[in-house]
């Protein structure tokens, strides 16, 4: 008979990436070496929302694993838009949520599929719930005397060593974080217009200086070799409301479902981790010494295969490919801008969109005229469009934590 296991882990993946099974490989590998699928006191449960309309996949892209691979974890589960509807109907059935409030919490979008992830976990009753990207390896990079040097990074077991003391742990990021790629600033566009143009579009969060670094490093953040030596997490603290997180890379405490918040972002935008940070205020948040790699142009899949370069390439703002994803960046940021500004600046939020379409409209010429894509300039339109509905989505929000808060109870009540 089998010996009981302790603690339960789930791995949630939300992906439409063809690469998700090679990334899955190396984390199970990685498991596999740091001891934990050994570990009778670990349970390893893998929980994956698939989306086969984000990169035009087939099911059979995420769902066909290797079974030798699957035999190193102790569950897994593949969730496609059927298990989610059948899951929609038995809470419908059980008189929990109605339709109208199903759609808000497992609709379309990156937040729905984290919220079907982390349904499915405490459905399961897993203990704690550590969020992957499949863009994400777990390894560090460092720039030690102009050379990249790499070393591994065990996230499982970071995260393990701190989440029973707190609500939320998260790690630290490396590699390709940043959309922004390296520029060369001109009599065209100076420095300071592309300040003001970013800090008019993006969060709090955003250091100009820090920012002016990660472009110089053609748009590499390294690791910070004081974090890679330290065991010791920290506590975060809370600014401006929030309590920073990252959306992956990242564990949440299951054990009391009454303590647990949902994702969410408005309709077309990202900054589903962001709004969940604004929830945390009253919650213990510890970030852990562990880092992932960020390939965030999907250029370097053959780290997994063990290549490790010695220089990073730059990221230069001279391709239609790096042009088109730093586009899609800025009406991502500035979809949740208002928003953000709504919950954590309420009485400044005028002032604040006054401002920000100032910036805008002295800097969009500017940066529709340097990289040549005129379509910059519905960044000013997806503002005033995400400003009118503001109020709009910050009741989505509420009723999002609220409906979410039913679901808990009756899975609370259940345990």
């Amino acid at each position: 008979m089998q010996k009981e296991k302790i603690i339960k882990v789930g791995i949630g993946f939300a992906t439409g990436r063809k690469s998700f099974k090679k990334v899955l490989r190396t984390y199970i590998h990685t498991w596999y070496e740091s001891g934990l699928v050994e570990n009778e006191g670990v349970s390893l449960n893998l929980f994956v929302a698939y989306d086969t309309n984000y990169n035009k996949t087939k099911i059979t892209d995420f769902t066909n694993v290797n079974p030798e691979l699957l035999k190193q974890i102790d569950s897994s589960e593949f969730i496609g838009n059927s298990n989610i509807r059948e899951e929609i109907d038995y809470l419908i059935g059980e008189n929990v949520i109605d339709i109208n409030e199903a759609r808000l919490i497992f609709g379309k979008g990156y937040a729905a599929k984290r919220n079907t992830v982390l349904y499915y976990a405490i459905k399961n009753n897993m203990d704690y719930l550590v969020f992957l990207d499949d863009d994400e390896y777990p390894m560090a990079v460092t720039n030690t005397r102009g050379t990249a040097i790499w070393g591994g990074q065990e996230i499982l077991t970071s995260h393990l060593r701190s989440i029973a003391g707190a609500d939320i742990t998260h790690g630290h990021h490396c590699g390709y974080i940043s959309p922004i790629p390296y520029m060369e600033f001109n009599d065209k566009m100076t420095e300071g217009d592309f300040q003001s143009f970013i800090e008019a579009i993006s969060n709090d969060i955003v250091n100009w200086d820090n920012l002016k670094k990660v472009m110089k490093n053609g748009g590499v953040t390294y690791a910070d070799i004081k974090v890679l030596t330290t065991d010791e997490a920290i506590e975060v603290e809370e600014t401006n409301h929030s309590k920073f997180i990252s959306g992956a890379n990242l564990c949440i405490n299951l054990k009391k479902p009454s303590r647990i918040f949902p994702f969410y972002n408005p309709p077309g935008a990202r900054g589903e981790d962001t709004f969940l940070a604004t929830c945390l205020s009253d919650r213990k948040v510890m970030r852990v010494p562990c880092y992932t790699f960020h390939d965030g142009f999907s250029t370097y899949n053959y780290l997994l295969e063990g290549v490790l370069p010695i220089h990073l390439k730059f990221i230069k703002a001279d391709t239609e490919e790096i042009t088109t994803r730093f586009y899609k960046a800025c009406i991502g940021w500035i979809r949740y801008k208002p928003l953000l500004l709504y919950i954590t600046q309420r009485s400044d939020y005028e002032e604040k969109i006054k401002e920000m379409r100032r910036q805008l409209e002295k800097t969009l010429p500017k940066i529709c005229e340097y990289f040549e894509r005129p379509d910059f300039s519905k960044v000013l339109d997806e503002l005033d469009k995400y400003d009118k509905n503001v109020e709009k989505h910050y009741h989505e929000f509420m009723e999002t934590q609220r409906i979410w808060a039913k679901i808990m109870k009756y899975y609370e009540q259940r345990k």
